[in-house]
């Protein structure tokens, strides 16, 4: 019932996806949240992050950021790490995630999505046929908006691991 709502994998951060694995499985192209899922909120992209895209472009993938943010915001994270990107992308429409597979040149059936949020990223990236990928979110102090999403979150994520654990023990 909730399966829409359901990462295909999740991981405690960006930075340890085993994104060698996922090209040798043939996926070409990834879809990134910016906020809570490479930097932390508001924040510039990182020496960090400017490595994740250098080593995904030694790998072969295509890459692109994609966010309900303004462009003020997302081009200079986007240009930093000279990746495409799509702002104002309208989450949980898929059509952002459409036109970040668009300029990546990329299927749903090829593309990895990364985000920290189930409604809006998640849920987005089923929507578009993308495989999901849940990442804890970077700590930062959320306002009461996000305190809520992240509590309405929880049912969520504990159901979705029950039913990974359930599937592990068989």
């Amino acid at each position: 019932m909730f399966q829409q709502f359901y990462p295909r994998e999740e991981y405690d951060s960006t930075y340890e996806i085993p994104f060698e694995m996922y090209y040798q499985k043939g996926y070409r192209g990834v879809l990134f949240d910016v906020d809570n899922t490479l930097v932390e909120h508001d924040q510039p992209a990182t020496a960090r992050a400017v490595e994740l895209f250098e080593h995904l472009r030694e790998l072969g993938f295509q890459t692109c950021v994609i966010s309900n943010n303004k462009d003020y915001r997302v081009k200079p994270f986007a240009d930093t790490v000279k990746t495409p990107y799509v702002f104002k992308a309208g989450k949980p429409s898929p059509r952002g995630y459409q036109e970040g597979m668009k300029r990546m040149q990329t299927t749903p059936e090829t593309t990895l999505f990364v985000g920290d949020q189930i409604f809006t990223d998640v849920f987005c990236a089923r929507r578009a046929g993308a495989f999901a990928i849940l990442v804890t979110p970077l700590p930062y102090k959320e306002n009461l908006f996000f305190k809520f999403k992240r509590l309405m979150e929880k049912p969520f994520i504990r159901a979705y691991r029950k039913k990974e654990h359930s599937k592990n023990e068989s």
